[in-house]
């Protein structure tokens, strides 16, 4: 028995706050208009088994709590509210409790970047040192060197704007894979909460690529250079700009790099494999000085639904928009140069390529991408979050969890592949 059941009138709550959140029509920024499953072309036994499944992950102790989200055709059918936000407190989950979002950050960043690509502030093919000039004259790792520091050889050409959206500019992360220089990067801490977005681009200056622009993808900072190139062309922080050409036009009114004060009782807390509690901190309850546009922000179920949907809409939702049709379809076209057939394998999704900031399922092998995938655009955080958009099939699903490792896969492609499934065949 998941112990939610045993806090009087926990679930009772929970029913109501989601009854609420679904009574919420268009227009209200909250949850997009309600429809039965049978109006969209999905059956309810098909969503109740994908609420089934997360809910036995909650029941058998692999998670704290989930809440799954399902659109179809632009209407809401499925919004599945389980589990507990703070096992410790007894607190249950609820529409709009808060999650760390981390790497599903990217996505809306590259929405923001591509909003200045429209109005001409850059071209794709533009060098990232245009822009950025401590990017001028990078050296690249041609292997490994004495005393920590690597063989150097000279770039081939200049990384470029296209290169760095789709995570093969040469960059790295520095704890995803070894090498001299993520060594280096550890060491210069590039990714320091208390350094911001300018000292950060300032340190990889210093740092050589890790491979050949253009050679290889391999998942790095790419996202974070570009909330600082987003800062440099929009003349403004990139918290302030994200606010003003995303966030409130898409009423998504509790994203953003922190969570103050009168929130705080709504932020989930993270936990570790068979809900292995983690330090908490206070982090995220004050305004950081390293914006990451990799993997810095909150947000609710609602207001990531939002988001994805409007991708699914090509750029507008209920009468606003924030990209032409043109550019979305762009951020979900593969950019990957010719000698690289797909996305590193290493991260278990084979057949997937990549557009601007979103992965892009070309295709399905059947097994982790259901067969009704193709030309899905996806991501996932570290926290445990996913999202899925698939304009083929007319659907967003959006999961929420806080949890490092676990059960985080298993709920991420168990519940895409019982959403496809509960699509009714034509």
């Amino acid at each position: 028995m998941n112990e939610i059941t045993k806090v009087p009138g926990v679930r009772v709550l929970q029913r109501l706050m989601v009854a609420i959140a679904l009574a919420c029509g268009p227009g209200a920024h909250a949850d997009l208009e309600r429809a039965k499953p049978g109006d969209a072309g999905m059956t309810q036994a098909g969503l109740d088994a994908l609420n089934s499944a997360m809910h036995k992950l909650v029941d058998d102790k692999q998670l704290s709590g989930v809440i799954t989200a399902v659109a179809r055709y632009g209407k809401l059918v499925n919004f599945d509210v389980y589990g507990q936000r703070s096992v410790e407190e007894k607190l249950p989950m609820t529409p709009d409790t808060i999650f760390r979002i981390y790497s599903m950050t990217k996505p809306i960043i590259g929405v923001g970047l591509m909003a200045l690509h429209e109005e001409g502030k850059f071209r794709l093919e533009d060098p990232v040192e245009k822009y950025l000039p401590q990017f001028r004259g990078l050296k690249v790792a041609a292997g490994d060197g004495e005393d920590g520091m690597p063989i150097l050889e000279p770039a081939r050409h200049p990384m470029t704007i296209r290169e760095l959206v789709s995570h093969t500019g040469g960059l790295t992360y520095g704890f995803f894979s070894r090498s001299q220089v993520d060594t280096l990067y550890q060491r210069a801490n590039v990714l320091d909460r208390d350094s911001t977005l300018a000292e950060m681009v300032d340190k990889l200056g210093k740092i050589p690529l890790r491979q050949q622009p253009g050679s290889a993808w391999h998942y790095s900072v790419s996202v974070d250079v570009q909330g600082r190139l987003i800062e440099v062309l929009a003349g403004e922080p990139l918290d302030t700009f994200l606010q003003k050409r995303i966030f409130t036009p898409l009423g998504m009114k509790d994203t953003a790099f922190w969570v103050p004060a009168d929130k705080a009782d709504r932020f989930a807390r993270i936990y570790n494999r068979n809900l292995q509690s983690t330090p908490n901190g206070d982090d995220y309850l004050t305004r950081p000085a390293f914006l990451s546009g990799g993997g810095g922000l909150v947000a609710t179920t609602t207001d990531y639904l939002r988001f994805a949907q409007m991708v699914l809409n090509e750029g507008a939702l209920e009468g606003v928009r924030v990209l032409k049709p043109a550019t979305v379809r762009l951020m979900r076209t593969n950019q990957l140069p010719d000698s690289i057939a797909q996305i590193n394998p290493r991260i278990g999704n084979p057949g997937n390529t990549f557009g601007i900031d979103f992965a892009i399922v070309e295709k399905p092998d059947g097994k982790i991408s259901h067969k009704r995938a193709r030309s899905e655009i996806w991501w996932y955080g570290v926290g445990g979050t996913w999202m899925g958009i698939n304009p083929e099939q007319g659907t967003v699903i959006v999961g929420m969890i806080q949890s490092r490792g676990g059960a985080s896969r298993e709920a991420r492609l168990t519940s895409k592949r019982l959403m496809y499934e509960a699509i009714v065949e034509k």
